[in-house]
């Protein structure tokens, strides 16, 4: 698999969070809360949902499945104007990417070992401290084998 390297303009999102770990995993939670009130955000880019990570400093050097982190379920915006009730506001920063096409399904985890246990450490990049995300676009189907999405992974160079 050939990655891309990406240098990611700043995007604005609406969305909503939830602060999780591996251990007590509230994905579906988050998108089943997002999901019917999607369509209040009025002022998209796209209809492709982002779901983004934010990870504490050190989750990955000392990783434990209990180690929390706030997952976001988001669309991008073109400007903050009208904010939905219950949904919040989020700038994700510009910066450098690896951005794998990834196809399978969204519970094969075997993607994320291959980026963190061998593409990284085997690059000339090292991981960087901002967001995670993936775009789910139209060819998105959840845990379905043949559903397609983008992992986006901040780096910089060692």
């Amino acid at each position: 698999m050939q990655p891309r390297i990406e240098n990611l303009k700043t995007k604005k999102l609406i969305g909503k969070r939830f602060k999780m770990s591996l251990a007590d995993n509230k994905t579906g939670e988050l998108w089943k809360s997002f999901m019917p009130k999607r369509k209040e955000i009025s002022n998209n880019i796209s209809n492709d949902l982002i779901s983004m990570v934010i990870y504490k400093t050190g989750h990955f050097a000392d990783f434990k499945s209990t180690n929390e982190f706030e997952k976001w379920a988001a669309i991008e915006v073109a400007d903050f104007e009208n904010v939905p009730n219950g949904m919040e506001t989020f700038k994700l920063p510009e910066g450098l990417y690896v951005v794998f096409d990834y196809k399978g399904s969204s519970t094969d985890m075997s993607i994320f070992q291959y980026i963190f246990g061998t593409w990284i450490p085997k690059s000339d990049y090292s991981l960087d401290d901002r967001p995670h995300f993936e775009i789910l676009g139209e060819k998105y189907k959840n845990e379905d084998p043949n559903s397609e999405e983008e992992i986006w992974i901040p780096i910089k160079p060692k």
